[in-house]
């Protein structure tokens, strides 16, 4: 069990530091975008917050990515499909149970769904984020005129 965690615990926290990377620059990109665009066209802004989505679902992508290399490393898998698979499962949860690890191993897999609770939630309040300072924007905009 220890070792699951010792080798879990740096995964997640490396998952934290990538996804809090692409957290900031999405949001920064946005902002950025949001102040030079003028707010009576939403599609411009909307465009942004699209780009910005697709980069933080990117960003989830490559930490699934992340521990489906990890489990090749550990010899739990022989082909990158199934371990990206079985990555994708844990990682968001779903919990398919078709595939399965061996026993010394089981324990990456419930680590692996919280790391991606955690990152999907910190990605939902992101694009939340950016929505309302749209919102804020658009309700600003309607006000001055």
């Amino acid at each position: 069990m220890l070792i699951n965690l010792a080798i879990g615990l740096p995964i997640i926290l490396l998952c934290l530091v990538l996804q809090a990377a692409v957290t900031f620059w999405s949001v920064r990109y946005y902002i950025g975008q949001s102040n030079r665009v003028t707010f009576a066209r939403p599609f411009v802004q909307i465009r942004s917050l699209l780009v910005a989505m697709i980069a933080l679902i990117l960003g989830n992508f490559l930490q699934i990515m992340i521990w489906g290399l990890l489990f090749m490393v550990l010899g739990e898998f022989g082909e990158l499909y199934e371990a990206v698979y079985h990555s994708a499962v844990n990682f968001s949860s779903l919990g398919y149970g078709d595939v399965v690890m061996t026993k010394p191993w089981k324990l990456l897999g419930p680590l692996e769904a919280g790391n991606g609770v955690l990152m999907f939630g910190l990605t939902g309040a992101a694009l939340m984020a950016m929505l309302q300072q749209m919102i804020k924007a658009q309700s600003e905009q309607g006000r001055t005129e």
